[in-house]
């Protein structure tokens, strides 16, 4: 269905800028995605908007007719409107020319598939969306499963993180459980946890990886919480050459994921 909308009182326009606060994404089920970079990411892996938001006087894309051709295919709405009133939903001075909203889909540890890869990423507390949208595009990079969030993480669905993947969110699998959940599942099959850490560690470089390998990064300020470092299987350190006494976690992450990948292919 096409459908045009004019007035910044539309309750459409109001669902949609309410996407961008947590509380109503989870009310509603769905999230906001913006560009057609990202959108075409998210048709390439089989995921269309439930509604598709496109600027009035916009110039044509192929992409951009065939994801509209898509969303009306697939039952879905597309609605044309100004820019003004899509900078409102997306909260940009100078948005893009289309947007989407799509449904959030199962993030439970059931639908994980140990076996689908030898490396996994696994995030505790991870509270900065920039550094979520890192993890993701780290994990599309290194052929990673997904991207396993441990406790209280920032949403990887929010406006800011989805930005920040720059589609990985589209690409990669993606779980949410506590640290109480994740331990049982993780030993109820195989796999290797490993994490960055001072405490009885070897060098990062030619450590005994195996497959599948779960890379744990913890929290921006505080790190991992010491009993989880405790049930690690390995634990490796990072040198550190200047004065800094730490990197930034996904930077972490993304080094040691290259690291993993190395071993395991050498």
């Amino acid at each position: 269905m096409r459908r045009s909308i004019t007035g910044f009182s539309n309750p459409t326009v109001k669902l949609l800028r309410s996407l961008r606060d947590k509380k109503h994404r989870k009310r509603e089920g769905l999230f906001l995605a913006e560009g057609l970079r990202l959108l075409t990411d998210a048709r390439e892996a089989g995921r269309l908007p439930q509604m598709l938001v496109m600027a009035e006087k916009r110039e044509r894309h192929d992409l951009l007719d065939a994801l509209e051709a898509d969303v009306i295919d697939a039952g879905g709405e597309v609605i044309e409107t100004s820019r003004d009133i899509l900078a409102k939903i997306t909260g940009k001075d100078n948005p893009q020319a289309v947007a989407g909203a799509f449904a959030e889909w199962d993030t439970s540890l059931d639908t994980i598939d140990r076996s689908n890869s030898d490396i996994w990423l696994v995030a505790q507390a991870l509270r900065d969306p920039g550094n979520m949208g890192t993890m993701l595009r780290t994990c599309d990079a290194v052929g990673a499963g997904g991207l396993i969030l441990i406790d209280d993480c920032t949403d990887p669905f929010s406006v800011e993180a989805v930005r920040a993947s720059m589609g990985a969110v589209f690409t990669q699998a993606i779980a949410r459980a506590t640290w109480d959940e994740f331990v049982p599942w993780l030993r109820s099959g195989a796999g290797q946890l490993v994490a960055a850490s001072l405490r009885d560690s070897e060098p990062y470089r030619g450590a005994p990886y195996s497959a599948p390998c779960f890379i744990l990064v913890g929290n921006e300020s505080q790190g991992l919480p010491e009993a989880y470092e405790a049930e690690c299987d390995l634990r490796v350190t990072m040198p550190m050459r200047g004065k800094a006494d730490s990197l930034n976690a996904a930077v972490a992450g993304a080094v040691l994921a290259y690291e993993v990948l190395a071993g395991l292919e050498g």
